[in-house]
């Protein structure tokens, strides 16, 4: 149901949190009153036993020889109070109850501590306690009922300061438990956001593997991730290999062929040996873009990468008596394949040395964070309603250099791949001006156009 570890986290810690305080809360709460309950049990059992101590059997009725000598008895209100009912009707009480009489009957009793509830003298609330006892003197049990009260302030008073005391308490617990919380989700979660910056890393090509130094629960993941680029990476490797053994694979054949065409007629010979040359020609390319099969991902210095293509079409351009004229900003480097770079400038390149009359001119540099590669030729050009049409797959213009119509279509894919661009345009030399522009970091953004 949700997406995010932060969030589940913190709806887990605050349902915790509630749920603890609140346990919390009523166990601190029963124990504070359970304690207070009994502590005032214990003193009116006290008054209780010294009243009834008091007492005694004279003429076949119940007398009090002195009235017990605590002052708070003495002085009306005095805060302590206690009655006694007789068998026959009398009532003995302090003088701190001075005219107010405890009734016999039964009180509701005070929740949860057992009290019972009356009014008191000036209509102060009081909390009783009724014990019914009973005294022997030669063999004739005498029943008597002792009620001892306190004010119901001097209990309720307190309570109330405790449970405001008690939220207080509560809240900043809550507050700084939900504030641990928070920090817990953090350090809890740092590992998965240094993971995902390694996998940002990797992806970049500025690692192989993922760093195994991570908490035990994430170490599986990480080994299942390692093995997969493990296994991506000799993938990879041997998709190389098989173009290289491919690319040399065709070079036998093709010189076969080669010879075979010399016994074809004459009107047909040209044309055989022109596609036999663009055979040789793509596989010649497709091998040396597997020569130059650095670690996949890795930043890539574009002079030297610009230089092994140059050395590899130089032969070509310089039957056709064209010249290179290459600049390239010293030290620039992009975060991409060598290979896909290759492929895209390798094509770039190859209609560029078909096309062009005497020169062909490259520049590179970065402006604002994004590199910028032209290749600009004197040739022919080709005209502003056909640029849309060679940049699609599959589709060239009718001319006698020929082609399958995949070049430009595979550079533009290459780039959409890294969030580039490919644009066509005419150029100071008066041929076409080929543009490509895509981020200096960053990395690919989906799989290119496999080729």
């Amino acid at each position: 149901m949700f997406k995010s570890l932060r969030l589940r986290l913190a709806i887990a810690s605050v349902v915790a949190i509630g749920v603890s305080l609140a346990l919390l809360w009523f166990a601190v709460g029963f124990l504070f009153i359970d304690y207070v309950g009994q502590q005032y049990h214990s003193e009116l059992n006290a008054i209780t036993d010294t009243v009834t101590a008091r007492l005694h059997v004279q003429n076949g009725r119940l007398e009090m020889r002195s009235p017990p000598s605590d002052p708070r008895f003495a002085s009306p209100s005095g805060g302590r109070y206690w009655q006694v009912q007789t068998p026959d009707g009398r009532v003995m009480r302090s003088r701190s109850l001075w005219d107010v009489e405890i009734p016999k009957d039964d009180v509701p009793l005070e929740p949860p501590f057992g009290f019972g509830r009356v009014e008191g003298p000036g209509g102060v609330t009081l909390l009783v306690q009724r014990s019914a006892l009973e005294i022997t003197d030669q063999g004739v049990n005498y029943p008597f009922v002792v009620a001892v009260a306190f004010p119901a302030e001097e209990l309720i008073g307190p309570l109330d300061e405790h449970r405001a005391r008690s939220q207080l308490v509560m809240l900043m617990g809550a507050g700084l438990l939900l504030l641990a919380a928070f920090l817990q989700a953090l350090v809890v979660l740092r590992p998965f956001k240094r993971l995902r910056m390694q996998v940002a890393d990797v992806r970049t090509g500025k690692l192989r593997q993922l760093d195994a130094a991570v908490p035990g629960e994430v170490m599986p993941l990480v080994e299942e991730i390692n093995l997969l680029l493990c296994e991506r990476e000799t993938a990879i490797e041997k998709a190389r290999a098989r173009a290289s053994d491919l690319a040399h694979g065709l070079k036998t054949p093709l010189t076969v062929l080669s010879q075979l065409v010399n016994y074809l007629p004459l009107e047909h010979r040209d044309e055989a040996f022109a596609q036999i040359d663009l055979v040789r020609q793509r596989a010649d390319r497709q091998l040396q873009a597997a020569r130059l099969g650095v670690e996949q991902m890795l930043a890539t210095d574009l002079a030297s990468l610009i230089g092994k293509l140059v050395k590899v079409l130089d032969p070509v351009a310089r039957t056709k008596n064209i010249g290179w004229q290459v600049e390239v900003e010293p030290g620039l480097s992009v975060e991409a394949d060598a290979a896909d770079l290759a492929e895209a400038l390798g094509n770039i390149l190859d209609n560029a040395v078909k096309w062009a009359s005497a020169v062909i001119h490259i520049e590179a540099g970065c402006h604002d964070d994004r590199v910028v590669i032209t290749v600009s030729d004197d040739g022919p050009g080709v005209s502003v309603n056909d640029r849309e049409k060679v940049l699609r797959r599959g589709e060239y213009l009718d001319t006698e250099q020929g082609g399958s119509g995949l070049g430009l279509a595979i550079c533009a894919d290459i780039m959409a791949a890294y969030d580039g661009s490919v644009m066509l345009d005419d150029c100071d030399l008066g041929g076409l001006c080929v543009r490509l522009e895509f981020p200096q970091k960053g990395g690919r953004r989906v799989p290119p156009h496999p080729v």
